[in-house]
């Protein structure tokens, strides 16, 4: 079955960027249909911020994303920047506010307010949305394109816009469908990766002290040199670690496993004392505690279930003897541990846990103004099946909106 009219755009993937680019392709006279695999749209942006949906950040230079080519995101952002975003979204009714490290969210703290708009504002502009239409093929026409939903099912458009994400969640959508359709073209895709993602690291003790938190320093090491660090709250897990600051560093960690290399993480459990006032300080409280025996003399002070592990990682066998009969020596390796634990990087959790994917269709065969093909006209991507993804903090989500507006509005003028 074959509509009989071909839609203006059809857009393949209602996520972030496709109910954006639909939105501005409808706002400019297209006529609209969204093709989404899934059993309903925007899945995926349910999940973001915890559920809360950090929509943007204030701070959106280039430095915080990734890819071949980063740059290739200026001419979106220079179309629809920041403060457009948060008109855009003041206009559908979502009133913003910026939190700590410009974090932007809704002032509700609900990712679904921020797709009930979306979704209210297609319904509006009459954007036909088809959910449970996975688009199995792609191929030109005289009219433009054919999408194949399988089943004898087939949609006619004059321009497409891929915006299937990319493989990143695939329980909320995102299954690597998108490369498959662009490869059909032509387009090359660099092997995409796994990122803003847990580590996975090579130690036998991570069951005595998962789901340990704290606040503190990571940093990844290869060959001696540093790669990348970022701070706040750190979590413990049976297979590694996580939180916001591993988020930050799994890109280049991901990359440097791909590559073969060896990397090391380092963890500072007290990254608020300078090593002499550490050194000082575990000096003057094991003096104070030293009736007590070395592990419980930590209580109030670390995690009580992390002393017995973190003394023994020191070279300290006997955790139960008393404070006061410890060595200068057994102080200083205690001190290392507490600033420089280091534990061997051995991999990433899967797509399944993964936030965002690295790597995917190569922008030098897109048209950066319009995020049009430059080996067919008419197809255009939008959003994460590109090549370029942001650090943890909103950037993935505003160069969704973007890319997905460019590619809109773009699409409409064709």
């Amino acid at each position: 079955m074959v509509n009989r009219t071909p839609f203006g755009v059809a857009v393949v993937g209602g996520g972030a960027a496709g109910l954006t680019a639909a939105i501005a392709a409808r706002r400019k006279g297209a006529n609209v249909v969204i093709l989404e695999r899934m059993d309903r749209v925007g899945k995926k942006i349910l999940a973001t911020g915890n559920g809360r949906c950090n929509l943007s950040n204030t701070d959106l230079s280039i430095d915080n994303y990734h890819g071949a080519n980063p740059k290739f995101a200026y001419s979106a952002f220079s179309r629809f920047d920041f403060n457009q975003t948060m008109e855009f979204f003041e206009r559908l009714g979502v009133t913003c506010k910026v939190e700590e490290g410009g974090k932007v969210y809704p002032a509700s703290d609900q990712a679904s307010s921020v797709l009930d708009v979306l979704r209210h504002e297609l319904e509006t502009l009459e954007v036909e949305t088809i959910c449970g239409a996975g688009v199995k093929d792609i191929s030109g026409s005289r009219e433009g394109f054919v999408l194949s939903l399988g089943e004898e099912r087939y949609i006619q458009a004059r321009r497409v816009i891929i915006a299937t994400g990319g493989r990143a969640a695939p329980n909320l959508g995102s299954n690597g469908s998108g490369y498959e359709l662009a490869e059909k073209f032509g387009h090359t895709i660099i092997e995409p990766f796994p990122a803003l993602v847990q580590l996975k690291l090579g130690a036998e003790f991570l069951k005595q002290i998962s789901g340990i938190k704290f606040i503190g320093e990571a940093e990844l090491l290869a060959g001696g040199r540093s790669l990348a660090r970022a701070g706040g709250e750190i979590l413990f897990t049976d297979y590694g670690i996580s939180g916001p600051p591993v988020f930050c560093l799994s890109r280049t960690a991901g990359e440097c496993l791909r590559r073969g290399e060896k990397i090391m993480l380092k963890v500072c459990l007290i990254s608020y004392m300078t090593g002499e006032e550490l050194d000082a300080y575990l000096y003057n409280r094991l003096q104070q505690q030293a009736h007590k025996t070395l592990a419980f003399s930590f209580v109030g002070f670390i995690n009580k279930r992390l002393a017995p592990v973190l003394l023994r990682q020191a070279g300290i066998d006997d955790v139960n003897k008393p404070a006061g009969q410890v060595t200068a020596e057994e102080r200083k390796r205690i001190l290392s541990i507490l600033q420089d634990w280091r534990f061997e990087v051995t991999g990433t959790n899967s797509w399944q846990s993964a936030q965002i994917t690295a790597g995917g269709v190569d922008v030098r065969d897109i048209n950066q103004k319009t995020m049009e093909s430059r080996l067919v006209p008419g197809l255009y991507f939008a959003g994460e099946v590109m090549d370029i993804d942001g650090a943890c903090g909103g950037y993935n989500l505003q160069w969704a909106w973007s890319s997905g507006f460019v590619a809109g509005e773009s699409s409409a003028r064709w």
